[in-house]
């Protein structure tokens, strides 16, 4: 019998010092429960991915001291063989690095096995700073187990369709009793899913249980949700771990029956197919991303703009969930366009939330640029230069009172608006974060509903939520002057912009309702329309704030297009 403690741990990417601190109060944990092996996520050394940190001369020292250090912190457990992931330096020909795993006990490295399959798609980029390890597979006997390792990728090719080699074959033509695999899978809808599915399978068609080990935590834009799980010889998940948070916890693993239990040795409580309602999925993963964004950049209190609209509403509800309501404050910042609900919404959307609101007028500040404007370039601003001025003379105040007062300010885009551009560079698009940027703008109304039926009250008025969303930067402004219905926009950009990443069954919705467009010459025009607003506006998303992704394909590193191409003719 094998006592093995799964360690979803939150490293901060660079903290040497603190994540050995993490791995070493887990070690002590799996000691105390009598474990033999305590298993960390993909590079939880340095945590995942260091990216170009990884060529500064600085940091390479100081993950070779936190080796050192680490092999220290493993005589404190002399009995406990500890799974560690870290960039390790290797020679020849090729990238400076492997990313690596160590199984570690009593200051000595046991095994070294080195990444075999190296993402280059999607946000990874793997292959910019690490070599493939060779194509061999890598065991270790502890007790009368025969333990296999795998790193993240190396089990997601067992049908083939990616890569030339497959590291799970490989591995099961070891013949272990087990598989650890060592992740850093970054989370979106849909994602734990399909873990589920891939590792299910694979253990299924190799008759090989497998611990599943993942990273939790916000990084920039990319959310760790954890999720750990076991695998059975059948194909069954077992044991899945708490999602977005940290979990430490031991199992017991049979190699005679190849079957996983408790640490005390009884059953595990059962796994639901089900995972998260997408629109908690999609709370809880923001939540967590600007808790850490905001914990690990220092910042401790965020300023939003309060519009009176749906998008600064649920950012606000979001940020008071994510930092406390005494941590955020909103400012409502009232032009002579603006209607009596931008103010009086407002006010009752942060007594609601029970957050500090601050009335900023903007008419006057917009007059003065408008009179100097004319008095310097003998034109009137009117028209689209007047709307842009107020969102930048909103925008800039934000800025103030960020700077002031050292708060982060949170931008309030959603993925429709920022899609087609429906936004002002140094305006609305203004801050150090966007947590909705991924979130369509009918997602946006159906977030605000879910975050109000589980308060079980109206923290965001319906005042808002049912008003007719608008810029209120022109008299009797409406989104659906410039804009499609977001019913209609949302289907065509998520096809234009997600296609194939999207969940089978948003895809072939998708499908349908841009097919039903193309049927007529008034819907292929809009389809055209849409395209190319989508290409024209690449260069106010690449000077965006980072945006919290959630979603299969988010805009940043994970879709990189030119700003200056012809995208269509």
């Amino acid at each position: 019998m094998l006592r093995i403690t799964s360690a979803q741990i939150n490293p901060t990417i660079g903290d040497i010092v603190g994540n050995i601190a993490l791995m070493l109060r887990a070690a002590r944990q799996a000691r105390d429960e009598q474990s033999q092996l305590v298993v960390f996520p993909e590079m939880s050394l340095s945590a995942y991915y260091p990216g170009d940190l990884l060529d500064d001369a600085n940091f390479q020292a100081r993950v070779q001291l936190g080796l050192a250090q680490l092999k220290l912190a493993t005589r404190e457990t002399p009995n406990l063989a500890w799974v560690v992931g870290a960039p390790m330096v290797r020679a020849g020909v090729g990238k400076p690095f492997h990313n690596a795993l160590l199984v570690l006990r009593n200051g000595e490295i046991l095994l070294q096995y080195a990444k075999q399959l190296l993402p280059t798609y999607n946000i990874f980029d793997e292959r910019r700073h690490f070599e493939p390890g060779p194509d061999v597979a890598r065991v270790l006997r502890l007790g009368d187990v025969q333990i296999g390792f795998m790193v993240c990728e190396d089990g997601w090719n067992d049908a083939g369709q990616d890569y030339g080699v497959n590291p799970f074959q490989r591995l099961a033509d070891a013949a272990p009793d087990l598989v650890v695999s060592i992740n850093a899978s970054p989370s979106n809808v849909g994602k734990r899913e399909q873990r589920h599915a891939i590792f299910s399978k694979a253990c299924a068609r190799h008759k090989l249980p497998l611990l599943y080990v993942n990273q939790i935590g916000g990084h920039d834009h990319l959310v760790y949700d954890g999720a750990s799980f076991a695998v059975t010889a059948q194909g069954t998940v077992v044991y899945e771990a708490q999602r977005f948070t940290e979990d430490v916890t031991t199992l017991s693993f049979d190699p005679r029956t190849q079957e996983f239990s408790s640490g005390g040795g009884g059953s595990l409580p059962a796994v639901s197919c089900e995972g998260l309602p997408t629109m908690e999925f999609y709370r809880q993963q923001i939540v967590l991303g600007l808790k850490d964004y905001a914990r690990r950049c220092g910042f401790k209190q965020a300023v939003v703009g309060s519009s009176g609209g749906i998008d600064s509403a649920l950012t606000l509800a979001l940020a008071v969930q994510a930092l406390g309501a005494a941590n955020v404050v909103g400012i409502t910042m009232p032009s002579r366009f603006s209607s009596e609900g931008s103010v009086s919404d407002s006010v009752e959307l942060c007594r609601n939330l029970g957050v500090r609101l601050i009335e900023h007028p903007i008419k006057e500040i917009v007059s003065a640029f408008e009179a100097t404007f004319h008095a310097s370039f003998g034109e009137e601003l009117q028209g689209l230069p007047l709307e842009n001025l107020q969102a930048r003379v909103r925008g800039t105040t934000l800025m103030e009172f960020s700077n002031r007062f050292g708060h982060l300010l949170l931008t309030t885009g959603n993925k429709s608006e920022v899609s087609v551009g429906y936004c002002t560079l140094y305006g609305d698009t203004n801050g150090g974060l966007g947590l909705i940027g991924d979130l369509y703008k009918t997602e946006i109304f159906e977030l605000c509903r879910h975050i109000n039926k589980t308060a079980g009250r109206d923290l965001i008025p319906d005042a808002i939520i049912n008003k007719p969303p608008s810029a209120e930067l022109a008299p009797g402004q409406k989104d659906t002057d410039s804009l499609p219905p977001y019913e209609v926009l949302d289907g065509i950009l998520k096809h234009l912009i997600e296609g194939d990443r999207l969940p089978q069954r948003e895809r072939e919705r998708t499908e349908a309702e841009v097919a039903q467009l193309n049927a007529t010459a008034d819907g292929t025009a809009l389809l055209v329309k849409i395209q190319k607003m989508i290409a024209r506006n690449e260069y106010k998303r690449r000077q965006a704030p980072p945006v919290l992704r959630v979603r299969g394909k988010a805009f940043g590193s994970g879709r990189q297009v030119p700003i200056a191409a012809v995208q269509y003719a």
